[in-house]
C-alpha cells in the first residue's frame, strides 16, 4: 500500500474502489468548495489488510491517523481531547452504497475532561451531555458490543421520572446522570470500564468499522443485491459538526428530485435540535424540507445552490446529508440516491431533455431487474374505494415506496422470512426498522412502520428492494412483543390480513384485489431508446392467447417458445390425453390424438393471431407421459370408471412407465420416434391453424421445433413427419414455415455442424442444457446450490444466471460449429435465462440472434439487451 489515508481533497469521486462512495465523494466536494467538515479517509485496502492481518491494523496506521488528525486540529485551531475539544465522526462507506448496513461512531473524543472543556466553550450543557450520553450509548452498541436495548431502558427510566414524553425535554443534569448511569451499568453488568483516552477510542472505532464490513446484515445485503469483488469498506474520520447545539441547529437528509416519483423538486426532511441518526433511524418523525425555507430561509437557499451545483456535477440525482450548526451550513456526504424504478425512469428521461445525460446514458442508468417493480400491480382503485366506504381504512402513513402489498402481518423478521419461505405472502410492521431486519424485509411483499420519515431506513431499503413501504404511520400502536397493532378502536393480530398502497400511504385491513400495470409515458419513451441501440431479437415463452398479448404489449417481437403440453391439462383435453396414453394400438392412439387435435389446432389460431407476422415457434411434446396420468388413488378410480378399464390396469400402465431418471428418459423427440403419430398430429394442428388464420387475412409464420435432439438422425426422422404432414396439406409454398431443434443435450451442442444440415433454426434449452451440462438435477440441486454459491464454487445458481465458463462454452461450441455449416444459421434462447439480464448480455457477446422470456420479463430482456449493445461499443 502506497498511501493508506487520504486527506479531504487529495481524492476525487473516480477513486471509489479506493476511497469507498463517501469517502471519494467527499474529496470531490471539498474540490469543489462545498463546506464539508475537513477529515480523512482510510482507504478499501487497510480494510483488506486488516483482514488478511487476522483482523489487526496494519502497522503504522496509527501514527498516519495522528499525523491526519493534527491537520484537521491545524485547520481548526481545536485539540483532540483539549481544552477546546475536537470531536470526530467515524463512518464507513464502500464503493457501493450500502445504506444502513455498517457501522458509525459520532462525537468520538468526549470524556469526562472534554465533555467540560465543551460546556466551558459552548455554554451549553445540555448539548455536551446529551453528545456524551449518545457516544457513550453508540461506542458501546457498536464497538463493545452491548444491546442498545440495555441504553434505551436507563433513558425510558429517566423520561418516567421526569414525567416526560421527548428525549428533548429532558435538561443538562438529567442527561448528565443518564451519561453516568451508562458507565455505571457497563461497569457492574459487563465489568467494561469505559475508555477516556480519544486516540484509544478513536483506533477502537476504526476496527468496529473494518469489522462491521462483515456483520451479518451487511453480508446478507451484498448477497441480495449481488455486490461482489469489493476489497471492504473504507473508514471515513470526519470533525463533528453539531446539529443538536439549539434551535439554530440542525439535521437532515435531502435528495435533489423525488426518489420515489422522480419529481424534479427538492425533496427531503429535517429536525431541528437533533443530530443525523435521529432522521435516518426513524426516532423522531421530521419536518419536509420545504419547512427549512420558513425556519432558516438563508441556509435553505445556501443548500439549495448546493444541490443545483451538486447535481449538475455529477449529472444524476443526488442524497445529501447536512447539518446546521449554530446557522452554518455544512455538508456531511452526497451520493447517488437510491430511488424506485418508476422514479429512475423518469430521471432518466427528464434528464435526457433536459439537456444534462445523453439517451445512452439514460439507458444504461436503469437496472434491467428493477423494472420488474413497474411490471407488477398495483390496487384495483374501485374495489379500494367500495372497501374504504365500508370501513376498511386504518391508517394513514407517508408513501415511502410505491406499489400494492396484501399479506399477512408479522410483527419481526424472522417470522417474516420463515413464513415467507412457507408460501405465504406477510407484511412486516414494525415500530421502526433496523439494519438487522434486512432478511425479514427481502421477505416481505410491504413494510409497515409506526414511525420515521421518507428518508428513513425502512423507506431507503424498500425503495431499493422495490418493495411497497409505508412509513411514519403515527395512526398504528405496534405492540410487537404480544403480536397486534392499534388503529383507532381496532385491533389487528398477528395473521391477518391487510394491504398497503405504497403510493398514497393508505393502510387497509383485508385483502384488496391488485390490477396489471399501466407501461406508457416515459417507460415507452425509455425503451424506444434502448430498442435503436440493441441488436438482439426480444421474444416471449407464451402457451395462451392472453400470455402472448401481454408480452407484445412488452414488446415482444414473436413468440420464442410455445409449450404444447401446458395446452394438454385444460377441461377436456386431458382425458383424450390420457385416453392417448393408456392405448394399446396405434388405431387407439390415432383416434384419441384425432380428439386432442381441434383443441391444439384452436389454440395455435388464437397465438398466430395476436402475434400476426410475427415469428411462433412451437416446441413440440416434450415431457414424459406418465406427468399426465393421474397419481392420487381416487383420480385413478374416477380415470378408470371413464376409460372403462380396471383402477388396477392404470397402476400397472403406470409402474410401467416408472423412470428412475425421468429428465434423461422417455421424454422429447424420443416420443415422437417411438409415436410417429403425435407428431404428425401436432405438425397437423399447427399447418391447418396457419392456413385457416391465413385465409382470414393474418400472416402466420410458424416455426416448429423438435426438443432434446442428442443425433441429427431423430432431427431428420422427425422433421420427415412434418414435411410428410405439410405435404398432404399442400401448404408448401403457402405458409413460410421452419423446422429447427432445441440445443439442450450437450451431445447436440458439439455435433452442432450436422444439426445444422437438417435445422432451419436452433433454440437453446438452457435449463435442461445446464442439467445435463452440470450434472445437476434441477428438482434436487436446490438442496446444495445455495452453499456452492456461498463457498463461490458457482459465482451464481446456474439454473437462473448462464455459466458462462461451462454451460456458455458449450453454447459457443454450438454457435461456431451450426455457423460454419450454415453462415446465417438463427440461433436463439428460451429458458428463462433469457430473461436475466447477465444472461441477456452473455447472449448479445456470444453473437446469439435473439433471447426469449416470460412476458413479465420482455422489458427486462429488452433493456439488458441494448446495455450489452452499447457495451459494446464502448
Amino acid at each position: 500500500m502506497e498511501k493508506m489515508i487520504y486527506y479531504f481533497g487529495e481524492g476525487n469521486k473516480d477513486m471509489k474502489g479506493l476511497l469507498g462512495g463517501k469517502g471519494a465523494n467527499l474529496n470531490e466536494m471539498k474540490n469543489l468548495e462545498i463546506p464539508v467538515p475537513p477529515g480523512f479517509t482510510i482507504t478499501t485496502e487497510v480494510c483488506d489488510a486488516y483482514y488478511k492481518n487476522d483482523k489487526k491494523l496494519p502497522e503504522g496506521l496509527m501514527s498516519e491517523v495522528k499525523k491526519n488528525v493534527e491537520k484537521v486540529e491545524k485547520e481548526l485551531g481545536k485539540e483532540f481531547g483539549g481544552d477546546d475539544p475536537l470531536l470526530f465522526s467515524v463512518r464507513s462507506g464502500a464503493a457501493v452504497s450500502m445504506p444502513g448496513m455498517m457501522d458509525t461512531v459520532l462525537n468520538l473524543g468526549l470524556n469526562e475532561k472534554t465533555v467540560k472543556a465543551l460546556i466551558e466553550k459552548t455554554k451549553n450543557p445540555r448539548f455536551a451531555y446529551d453528545s456524551y450520553r449518545r457516544f457513550i450509548q453508540m461506542f458501546s452498541n457498536v464497538v463493545l458490543g452491548i444491546d442498545m436495548s440495555e441504553f434505551e431502558l436507563i433513558l425510558d427510566r429517566k423520561k418516567e421520572t421526569k414525567g416526560v414524553e421527548l428525549d428533548t425535554e429532558l435538561d443538562a443534569d438529567d442527561l448528565k446522570e443518564v451519561a453516568e448511569e451508562y458507565k455505571k451499568m457497563l461497569k457492574e453488568k459487563h465489568n467494561i470500564n469505559f475508555p477516556e483516552d480519544p486516540y484509544e477510542q478513536l483506533e477502537k472505532a476504526i476496527e468496529a468499522v473494518f469489522g462491521s464490513w462483515n456483520n451479518d446484515r451487511a453480508i446478507t445485503y451484498r448477497r441480495i443485491h449481488d455486490i461482489k469483488g469489493l476489497l471492504g469498506t473504507a473508514v471515513n474520520v470526519q470533525a463533528m459538526v453539531f446539529g443538536n447545539m439549539g434551535e439554530n441547529s440542525g439535521t437532515g437528509v435531502a435528495f435533489t428530485r423525488n426518489p420515489s416519483t422522480g419529481e424534479n423538486k427538492f425533496y427531503g426532511e429535517f429536525l431541528m435540535n437533533a443530530q443525523g441518526e435521529d432522521v435516518v433511524a426513524g426516532i423522531r418523525t421530521p419536518q419536509p424540507i420545504s419547512e427549512l425555507e420558513k425556519t432558516m430561509p438563508k441556509v435553505y437557499k445556501q443548500l439549495v445552490e448546493i444541490y443545483k451545483k451538486l447535481e449538475n456535477h455529477y449529472k444524476d440525482m443526488q442524497d445529501m446529508e447536512f447539518t446546521i450548526q449554530e446557522g452554518k451550513l455544512y455538508l456531511l456526504q452526497t451520493r447517488t440516491g437510491k430511488r424506485t424504478a418508476h422514479a429512475a425512469l423518469k430521471i432518466a428521461v427528464d434528464m435526457v431533455e433536459e439537456g444534462l445525460i445523453d439517451k445512452k446514458t439514460a439507458v444504461m442508468r436503469i437496472d434491467p431487474n428493477s423494472l420488474d417493480q413497474l411490471l407488477h400491480k398495483r390496487l384495483d382503485e374501485v374495489a379500494k374505494e367500495k372497501m374504504k366506504e365500508e370501513g376498511a381504512l386504518l391508517a394513514k402513513g407517508l408513501p415511502a415506496s410505491p406499489g400494492a402489498a396484501v399479506g399477512k402481518v408479522v410483527f419481526n423478521a424472522e417470522t417474516a422470512k420463515e413464513w415467507a419461505d412457507g408460501g405465504e405472502k406477510v407484511i412486516l410492521v414494525r415500530t421502526e426498522t433496523s439494519p438487522e431486519d434486512i432478511e425479514g424485509m427481502n421477505a416481505a411483499e410491504g413494510i409497515l412502520t409506526a414511525r420515521g420519515g421518507m428518508t428513513s431506513h425502512a423507506a431507503v431499503v424498500a425503495r431499493g428492494m422495490g418493495i411497497c413501504c409505508v412509513a411514519g404511520c403515527s395512526d398504528i400502536t405496534v405492540n410487537e412483543e404480544e403480536g397486534y397493532f392499534r388503529a383507532k378502536d381496532l385491533t389487528v393480530k398477528e395473521g391477518e390480513y391487510i394491504t398497503l398502497d405504497g403510493n398514497t400511504g393508505e393502510v387497509m385491513k383485508g385483502e384488496i384485489p391488485t390490477v396489471d400495470p399501466d407501461i406508457s409515458g416515459d417507460f415507452g419513451k425509455l425503451m424506444g431508446w434502448a430498442d435503436s441501440f440493441r441488436k438482439l431479437q426480444v421474444k416471449t415463452n407464451a402457451d395462451t392467447p392472453q400470455d402472448a398479448q401481454r408480452a407484445k404489449d412488452f414488446g415482444a417481437e414473436g413468440i420464442g417458445l410455445c409449450r404444447t403440453e401446458h395446452m394438454f391439462f385444460e377441461g377436456e383435453r386431458i382425458k383424450a390425453v390420457r385416453e392417448m396414453i393408456l392405448s394399446k394400438t396405434p388405431e387407439e392412439r390415432k383416434k384419441a390424438l384425432d380428439k386432442i387435435e381441434p383443441y391444439q389446432q384452436e389454440d395455435f389460431e388464437g397465438l398466430f393471431k395476436v402475434m400476426d407476422g410475427l415469428p411462433v415457434i412451437i416446441r413440440l411434446l416434450d415431457p414424459p407421459l406418465h406427468e399426465f396420468l393421474p397419481k392420487e388413488e381416487e383420480d385413478i378410480e374416477a380415470l378408470a370408471k371413464e376409460m372403462n378399464i380396471s383402477a388396477q390396469e392404470i397402476k400397472d400402465i403406470v409402474a410401467e412407465m416408472h423412470e428412475f431418471n425421468p429428465m434423461l428418459g422417455f421424454r422429447g423427440c424420443r416420443l415422437g420416434v417411438q409415436y410417429p403419430e403425435i407428431n404428425a398430429m401436432q405438425a397437423r394442428a399447427i399447418l391447418k391453424a396457419a392456413m385457416k388464420v391465413k385465409e382470414e387475412g393474418a400472416n402466420p409464420v410458424p416455426w416448429i421445433e423438435v426438443p432434446l435432439v442428442g443425433h441429427v438422425k431423430e432431427l431428420k426422422l422427425i422433421k420427415e413427419i412434418v414435411e410428410r404432414e405439410a405435404e398432404m396439406l399442400g401448404v408448401k409454398g403457402k405458409i413460410d414455415y421452419k423446422i429447427g431443434t432445441m440445443i439442450e443435450v450437450p451431445r447436440a451442442a458439439i455435433t452442432a455442424d450436422e444439426m445444422a444440415e437438417e435445422a432451419d433454426f436452433m433454440s437453446f434449452g438452457t435449463n435442461d442444457l445446464t442439467q445435463m451440462g452440470c450434472g445437476f438435477s434441477r428438482d434436487d440441486a436446490g438442496k446444495f446450490l445455495g452453499k456452492y454459491v456461498e463457498y463461490n464454487i458457482y459465482e451464481k445458481d446456474p439454473f437462473q444466471s448462464i455459466d458462462q465458463n461451462g454451460v456458455g462454452k458449450l453454447m459457443q461450441i454450438c454457435i461456431e460449429g451450426a455457423r460454419k455449416t450454415k453462415p446465417d444459421m438463427h440461433i436463439g434462447i428460451c429458458g428463462e435465462h433469457g430473461g436475466e439480464p447477465e444472461s441477456v448480455k452473455f447472449c448479445h457477446k456470444i453473437g446469439l440472434n435473439e433471447v426469449s422470456c416470460s412476458p413479465f420479463r420482455v422489458p427486462i430482456a429488452r433493456l439488458a439487451a441494448a446495455q450489452a449493445a452499447i457495451e459494446d461499443e464502448e
